[in-house]
């Protein structure tokens, strides 16, 4: 059952935008780092086909408490691969199903014309183009490191730096061993596509991470102050938490909630290489913690990415993946809405990153606008980055405030964030905040440029030598 468990959290770490496929595999600890990778990757090359067999057999609805990642994995090897190896409760589970699953099978390949397995891996007719490739993004860990010496690291490596990009165009158009600094991120650098750096020094150590530039923009856009207490809702397996400790410089507290045991495993792992000393971890779901609690009296910043669809993943887009069904959108809607309202009902809360990894207005601006009302006048959603290309679907007022991101718009994962913020208090945009944003977002929210105190002399980075 190991394998299938590793294997089920690595789909939902590339659902929920975490990184990438290899990065993923060879970060979950799993013994068998090869084994792993040819199960996932093959489960995704049939991701759309297995969404259609769930979908037709009923196997999540029937089995309520099965994770959609799991089933996949499960269903794959009975259908496609060498067949089920594990043993216990899931196994026998999905073997229960096993003849609905065939004649669902059987009836796809009558509907699609072919008969062969393979033939269902085919384009549709029509289907367009390959999904526009993003870029490998690189965010230099600035607990260990930074830019300037990760910079300069991989020049000694025989890479070009091109300085600091001034369009999407260049990170567009990076091929070869050539790289560049983010036009919107101040610590992020842009490889070409496909760039491996599962074995680089840099990253067994921790001195960066291996993250989609969308995926860094919760944390980003959340900025908490060093020193804050924040929450971290669904955490594993912890690139976005990562994200918020550098933002705090490593000062404050970071309550980090999960409930799946070897995802916090990988991430207790990934935290400790990055340095990270400001997080406590707690498998638990985060519905079931008490606002209430004193412990939680002081968090002012929640950053909340729940499950989702996962529709934005650009490792999906080429596989024309099939929607997912309205019923499970509403599903999965009515979880993102009965989360965000309670991670609002903290009562220091100031300031929430809400975040999918969806393209779904069901699980996107419908959540948002149907908390806010439940809201009323408590929280307000703030206009965060206006000069992002991707805005919110027009589908309430005011959605425009919200950030949208595209593999064809903005060269990143799809996704969503939408930054929600009490009413009637301060403003929580922190007065410190990450190294070379202070006029970026001053020029955004409408202030004037320096109006923030002079930032506090940079520590001295531990420096990496080649």
């Amino acid at each position: 059952m190991a394998l299938y468990s590793a294997a089920a959290a690595v789909l939902s770490g590339l659902e929920r935008g975490e990184g990438g496929l290899k990065s993923l595999v060879y970060g979950s600890g799993f013994p068998h780092a090869r084994q792993l990778y040819a199960l996932v990757a093959e489960t995704l090359r049939y991701g759309p086909v297995l969404d259609a067999l769930l979908d037709g057999a009923a196997l999540l609805r029937v089995e309520k408490k099965l994770p959609p990642p799991l089933a996949k994995v499960l269903v794959y090897d009975l259908l496609f691969g060498k067949g089920l190896k594990c043993g216990g409760r899931w196994k026998a589970l999905v073997r229960r199903h096993r003849a609905r699953l065939q004649a669902e099978l059987a009836r796809l390949k009558v509907r699609r014309g072919v008969s062969r397995d393979e033939d269902l891996l085919q384009p549709a007719p029509g289907a367009g183009p390959p999904a526009t490739q993003v870029p490998r993004y690189v965010r230099v860990n600035v607990l260990k490191t930074c830019v300037d010496d990760v910079v300069e690291f991989f020049k000694r490596q025989g890479y070009s730096f091109l300085g600091k990009a001034g369009s999407l165009e260049e990170l567009r158009t990076l091929s070869g061993k050539k790289f560049i600094l983010d036009l919107h991120l101040p610590e992020l650098l842009v490889f070409p596509p496909q760039t491996d750096f599962h074995d680089n020094r840099l990253y067994t150590s921790g001195h960066i991470i291996l993250q989609d530039k969308a995926s860094c923009l919760p944390a980003f856009l959340l900025s908490p102050a060093a020193g804050s207490h924040v929450i971290d809702a669904c955490a594993a397996p912890g690139n976005k938490t990562s994200h918020l400790a550098a933002i705090l410089k490593n000062k404050g507290h970071i309550f980090a909630f999960d409930l799946d045991t070897k995802r916090l495993a990988t991430m207790n792992t990934m935290l400790m290489r990055a340095g990270i000393t400001s997080c406590k971890l707690a498998q638990q779901d985060f519905l079931t913690v008490d606002p209430h609690d004193p412990k939680y009296s002081k968090v002012k910043y929640i950053l909340l990415d729940p499950s989702c669809s996962g529709s934005g993943m650009v490792a999906r887009l080429p596989l024309e993946e099939a929607a997912p069904s309205a019923e499970r959108l509403q599903a999965l809607a009515g979880f993102q809405r009965k989360v965000l309202s309670h991670a609002l009902r903290f009562p220091a809360v100031q300031r929430l990153a809400y975040s999918t990894c969806s393209v779904h207005r069901e699980e996107n601006e419908d959540v948002v606008h149907a908390v806010l009302r439940e809201q009323g006048s408590a929280f307000r959603l703030v206009s965060a980055f206006p000069s992002w290309p991707c805005r919110g679907l027009a589908t309430f007022p005011g959605a425009e405030c919200c950030l949208r991101a595209s593999p064809v718009d903005t060269l990143t994962q799809g996704f969503f964030v939408a930054i929600l913020e009490r009413c009637g208090e301060e403003a929580a945009l922190p007065s410190s905040l990450p190294a070379g944003t202070e006029e970026n977002l001053q020029q955004e929210e409408g202030m004037e440029p320096g109006a923030a105190p002079p930032k506090k002399k940079r520590r001295k980075k531990q420096r990496v030598k080649a």
